[in-house]
């Protein structure tokens, strides 16, 4: 921030600088480093309006995440209120929608990754990847991703990137991001780069899905695969 100076030369703040305060601070909320901020904030997001909409964007998720939590728990105690007990598939269910994690939620992994998309994607290139994503069952690709993320993981702690098994996953891991590439390798190398950037950021690293030593093994499977 730069502030201004008074006729004997203190440095002053004002509703400029407060603005730019709070661009920075939601920004910093998504995960991304102070000189990404920086970069940002001289081009795309230097209007307060623009980061005001995702602020908005993404505390809208948070309340319909804990709307849905609580509708879940209201149901839950109703049902323990009429006398019958909780299943475990109740129970599972609860602990999986209701419990607060650190994980990174979709809403914020989405704004977190948009600057980066406007940095190496071209206009045309994030449209056609948006038109192929509105053309699929959204839920049902989310799903299909938690299920490559725990079955990466168990593959991952066996350590044989060359096995069978990690072939296959590699295989399937790459139909789904050709799903919304639609096999483009120059595309798949630049979402490969956007992960990759995403992941300097030790925050993003920690909270977000695709842990830089994960995708490391799912690469290693996948150049193998390709290879056989």
């Amino acid at each position: 921030m730069t502030p201004v100076r008074d006729a004997a030369g203190w440095r002053a703040y004002g509703p400029e600088q407060a603005a730019r305060l709070h661009q920075v601070l939601v920004l910093r909320l998504f995960g991304l480093p102070l000189k990404r901020i920086g970069e940002l904030l001289a081009g795309r997001f230097a209007s307060l309006d623009a980061v005001l909409a995702m602020q908005a964007e993404l505390l809208e998720a948070r309340r319909r995440e804990a709307d849905h939590a609580l509708t879940l728990i209201a149901a839950a105690r109703a049902k323990l209120t009429c006398g019958d007990a909780l299943s475990l598939d109740d129970l599972a269910q609860l602990t999986r929608e209701t419990t607060m994690t650190d994980k990174m939620s979709d809403a914020e992994m989405g704004q977190a990754m948009a600057p980066l998309a406007e940095k190496l994607f071209a206009p045309d290139e994030q449209a056609a990847i948006r038109a192929r994503k509105q053309a699929l069952d959204t839920g049902n690709l989310a799903r299909t991703w938690d299920a490559l993320f725990a079955e990466a993981q168990a593959l991952q702690a066996k350590g044989d990137p060359g096995s069978p098994q990690a072939l296959d996953l590699a295989r399937r891991w790459m139909d789904q991001v050709n799903s919304l590439t639609g096999g483009d390798p120059q595309l798949n190398r630049k979402s490969a780069a956007m992960w990759q950037e995403a992941n300097k950021d030790p925050d993003f690293a920690r909270r977000g899905p695709f842990k830089p030593d994960l995708m490391a093994f799912v690469g290693e499977a996948w150049r193998r695969a390709q290879a056989g």
